[in-house]
């Protein structure tokens, strides 16, 4: 894949960023007195595997004005390496804008996580391409590549128009952009035409595609089998059959990406990939993972995937990277994976958990 060479940011991502709370010692919300509180998004955990390994990476978002939660975050971005840009909108009162909260346990064996969003007065629903100069982004810095996702183009009627504009302009000046589906059914609520839309025109456009088990099927309309169960090894063919089909439907990518995970338990998933660069069809078959928390596995998997292309290399290694570093995702509390190098990653790859001194 070509990328546009010279750019002070390799990778740029709009974004709206919140806190998630987990109780610890991984028991439910209901029963606990005691949580962590962590910054999160689903894009900042994609762009942490650059961040961590060295590239320029921009944040995109908006902020509340004055808030505690609000320094949080952007001392959190700059602990990972990553700049930031934003509007900084005035709360109106106790009953105003606010950054998201994410309640979320981590589960424990056969107790699935559960999940549960408090997004009303979101300040990033009021994203808008207006606050940004687009010119000097994508113009003057350069961007090598722009990364959305669905959770940010179906948060709002305008933040589906702010990722179309993004989308827009970054086409205008050569820069690749990718688009993770992230499909969530509170969200697609009464709205299934509107998105679909909005989610078409995007693919459309974009160079790199991703997903999960379902999301090309419940986003674009692609046919494809019917995720979970226990036969996840057994579908692998069908999901290959699928990417086939969402090439055919959107030709003007050059690489899709989907990933596979079957649930053992809450400590242990299957978890496997496809991905087809050109013509080339890769796999990954699902292996065994240990799981400490799988919230933002699959964000670690796009993250992974991005930095191998970033990096040039061979689009064999793309994927291995990328399926290494959902892995690695999975074994972090924070929704981010903070890998310390590409050895480590590489070593999850491998199998090697051996202890390093």
């Amino acid at each position: 894949m070509k990328l546009r060479e010279n750019c002070a940011n390799a990778l740029v991502v709009p974004t709206s960023i919140g806190v998630r709370i987990t109780p610890q010692n991984g028991q439910p919300v209901q029963s606990s007195d005691t949580f962590t509180m962590q910054v999160t998004s689903a894009e900042t955990n994609v762009a942490s595997i650059s961040s961590y390994l060295g590239l320029p990476v921009k944040v995109l978002t908006n902020f509340v004005e004055g808030s505690p939660i609000s320094a949080l975050i952007k001392s959190n971005l700059a602990s990972r390496h990553m700049s930031f840009e934003g509007k900084n909108v005035l709360q109106g009162g106790p009953w105003g804008y606010r950054h998201q909260f994410n309640i979320a346990d981590s589960g424990f064996g056969p107790r699935g996580p559960r999940v549960h969003n408090d997004r009303a007065g979101e300040v990033g629903r009021i994203l808008n391409v207006k606050d940004f100069d687009l010119d000097r982004i994508f113009g003057e810095e350069g961007v090598q590549i722009l990364h959305m996702s669905g959770l940010i183009a179906a948060l709002s009627p305008e933040t589906g128009v702010f990722c179309l504009e993004l989308a827009r302009a970054a086409k205008k000046y050569g820069t690749r952009i990718s688009f993770d589906m992230n499909h969530r059914a509170t969200f697609w609520k009464d709205r299934e035409t509107e998105l679909r839309t909005i989610f078409s025109e995007i693919a459309g456009i974009a160079d790199i595609l991703e997903g999960n088990e379902e999301d090309f099927q419940l986003c674009l309309g692609i046919e494809g089998p019917k995720a979970g169960g226990k036969d996840i090894v057994s579908k692998v063919d069908s999901f290959k059959e699928m990417i086939t089909r969402i090439k055919k439907a959107y030709p003007n990518a050059s690489v899709y990406a989907n990933t596979l995970r079957q649930v053992v338990d809450s400590n242990n998933h299957l978890w496997g990939a496809v991905m087809l660069e050109g013509e080339n069809l890769h796999v990954v078959e699902p292996r065994s993972i240990g799981v400490l928390d799988r919230i933002g596995g699959g964000d670690g998997f796009v993250g992974g995937l991005l930095y191998g292309i970033l990096r040039d290399w061979e689009p064999e290694k793309w994927l291995q990277f990328a399926w290494a570093s959902g892995a690695l995702a999975a074994t972090f509390l924070t929704d981010y994976a903070q890998p310390a190098d590409e050895d480590q990653v590489w070593s999850i790859w491998h199998g090697n958990a051996r202890v390093q001194r």
